[in-house]
């Protein structure tokens, strides 16, 4: 279902760039239309191309708390890994009693920066392996 229904939602997304911030859906046996913002149906594309590449999604807000074994698979990392990224600084954490809990914001937040990083050094790399020519 989810395959069916993303091309639909990819392309009033593309066609309705300008207008209205809120769109007007219309659910199957109801009459009337269920009005959500244009946010909302942007997120929902990104569900649905997700589940239809038969990958479970979940929502969390930014602010929520997460345990460290929560963290470590929000960053496909294991918890050792996650726990060195909080003691070293990387990651923003709070301790409650001995166990520490992390903003799902945090988390977020490092993913961007790490794919920042990532990305210029594979630019950095390519431009080396231009530069050098071929062999």
């Amino acid at each position: 279902m989810a395959a069916e229904a993303l091309p639909r939602v990819q392309e009033y997304l593309r066609t309705h760039t300008r207008g209205p911030q809120a769109v007007r859906v219309m659910v199957e046996g109801s009459e009337e239309a269920l009005v959500v913002p244009r946010g909302a149906v942007e997120l929902l594309a990104r569900v649905l191309a997700h589940m239809a590449n038969g990958h479970s999604v979940s929502v969390v807000p930014e602010h929520a708390e997460l345990t460290t074994q929560q963290a470590a698979d929000l960053l496909n990392v294991s918890r050792p890994y996650l726990i060195g990224l909080l003691e070293s600084g990387e990651i923003e954490f709070r301790k409650v009693g001995t166990h520490r809990r992390v903003l799902a914001g945090s988390i977020l937040t490092y993913k961007y920066r790490d794919d920042l990083r990532r990305r210029a050094a594979a630019d950095e790399l390519a431009q080396l392996a231009q530069d050098m020519g071929p062999s």
